[in-house]
Parts: structure tokens; sequence; C-alpha cells
């Protein structure tokens, strides 16, 4: 069946191509995990999208003051295929476990990485005995780290342990730490950066400090000043945002080492990936009512890197 979202647009909108305003927009983004202006273009095609109540092209001019249906097609699932493989399970009871996940490691399949995932290993060892809240392709996942960053990651084996934690993530309760190596020295101790971050306008793939996209603030620690112009940092989130602390770090000038993405172009002597690692995970356990808190050592790329800073 598919997924019908109404959007009602506003009257400041007018003279925006259909397709345009929608590839933008907040709602969508949040509903579809992919979106792109030619996935927008092909549901218009389809009659997946109704202005007002009748298919339109997409370079529909708005005039403001529409409703607009879009129904969204259920993605196709694939088959999650249990794979055995070395977890580092860093804490496991009857409601979650504690991943300390290493570099490339992929969270949840997806298209182009549909084996070798941390879902398939986590299927494999609890036997599918994973939460159902985020469908097939994402059980048991509440929260996800980058390919490229390393650290812990909690993962629910049911329901009700799900919500509990979703719930704590969305009223940002979760202690979130993280440990980063980025360019250039601080001439402060400490700072916090409260910028929102949204789709990057130009470019759907990366994130950006934009003016229409959700709060986001990211508390940082000077730990030491690295040679080479390099500096030794801890991050806390009091949000979570898709990118945040890449996001935030380069837009004060101190791009993560190692991010191809958001960092400098010059790439020579780069470890893969950014150094970032998820050092500290603190939250309510769902059952016990109880504070725990989980502390991940570095993992032996960053440790050399800063021994070689």
């Amino acid at each position: 069946m598919d997924k019908v979202i109404k959007l009602y647009i506003e009257e400041n909108c007018k003279n925006t191509r259909l397709d345009k305003y929608l590839v933008s927009d907040e709602v969508l983004l949040e509903n579809v995990e992919s979106i792109s202006r030619a996935y927008i273009q092909k549901l218009i095609k389809d009659e997946k999208i109704l202005v007002n109540g009748r298919t339109v092209k997409s370079s529909y001019s708005l005039d403001g003051g529409e409703e607009i249906v879009i129904s969204i097609p259920e993605p196709i699932e694939l088959e999650i295929i249990p794979e055995k493989m070395d977890l580092d399970i860093v804490y496991e009871d009857d409601d979650l476990v504690i991943i300390n996940k290493p570099k490339e490691m992929v969270v949840h399949p997806a298209p182009g990485h549909n084996t070798g995932t941390l879902v398939n290993g986590l299927m494999y060892h609890l036997k599918g005995n994973l939460s159902g809240i985020n469908g097939v392709l994402r059980p048991g996942i509440v929260h996800r780290i980058d390919m490229n960053t390393t650290g812990l990651l909690v993962v629910c084996k049911n329901d009700k342990a799900h919500t509990c934690l979703a719930e704590q993530f969305k009223e940002h309760s979760i202690t979130r730490e993280y440990h980063a190596i980025v360019h250039n020295r601080f001439n402060n101790e400490a700072g916090t950066i409260d910028r929102p971050i949204g789709r990057n306008k130009n470019d759907r793939k990366k994130y950006a400090i934009v003016s229409d996209g959700k709060h986001a603030v990211t508390h940082y620690k000077v730990l030491e000043n690295l040679k080479g112009n390099y500096s030794y940092i801890s991050c806390r989130l009091e949000t979570g945002r898709t990118h945040q602390i890449r996001v935030h770090m380069s837009s004060i000038s101190h791009p993560l080492y190692g991010d191809e993405i958001y960092g400098p172009n010059k790439k020579a002597n780069y470890t893969v990936g950014q150094a970032l690692h998820a050092k500290k995970l603190g939250f309510i356990h769902p059952s016990t009512g109880q504070y725990i808190e989980f502390d991940s050592e570095l993992p032996e790329y960053f440790k050399k890197l800063l021994n070689t800073l």
C-alpha cells in the first residue's frame, strides 16, 4: 500500500516549479530516505502526485495555497541474508546490544550494500531476534553512524526497547560523545555551534548550514592542538542530524581530517574516511530505568594517527 503524504503550499511559493519545490520539502525529506528531482518527476509522470485533485506536469507553476497529495510506493524490500561475522559486542541483554562498529562497515542494507552490513551480522548473531519498527531493511536500528565513522551503536531486540530509545533520541537526552581529529588549531578551549542543518541546495547527497534547516547544536572541547596544524577534539551532540559534526566543524573552518566530502580537496596521506569515533554512549535502560553509559577505546587507526601528529 502506498504511503500518502499531504502538503499545503504556502503563499510565498508562488511561481515555483512543482518538482523543484518538492525536492526541498522538509516533510518529504522526513518520509523518503532517498529523494531526487528525477524521482519526483517519475512520481508525477506515474500520476502519483496530484495538485488540487488533478494530475499536472513537473513544470507546473505553483500559485500558493494548493493541496498536494503524494502517493509514495512501498520500496521493494531486499531479502536480508544472515551472515556470520566477527562483531565487537560491548554489551548485550534481553533488550539491546551495544556494538563497537569498525570503519567501512555499512549499518543497514541499501542499494549497492545488501551484504556485509551490520544488520546482516546481527541477523545471524541474534537469529532474527530484533525489533521490527524500522521494517525489514533496518530491524533493531534506532540510530546509525556513517560507514567510515567508528564506535558505539545501540541496537534493540524488541519493539518496547526500540520505542523507549527512540523517544530518548527524540528528546535529545541520549549522551553521545565523539572524538575527532580536525584541520587547523584552535584559539579557544571549547565552544558551541548552533547552526541549522539541511540538504545542500546544490548537491542532494550533501548537507549544509541552511537558514531553513533543522535545529542542530554541537558542543566541542579541544583536547590537544597537534603538529601539522591539526587538533584533537571531543564533541557532544545536543541534537542528532545527519553528518552533524562533519558539517558543523567544516562550517567553522575545522573540517575533519580525512573527510573527502566536507574537508579540503587535498587527499594526500588521508586515512580511509574521516577521523571520527563515537566514543561514549549513555541512556536510560528501557527495562531497569537506570542510566547506563559505555566508553569505547579509540581504534588503532585513530591512535596511530594521533601518535603521528
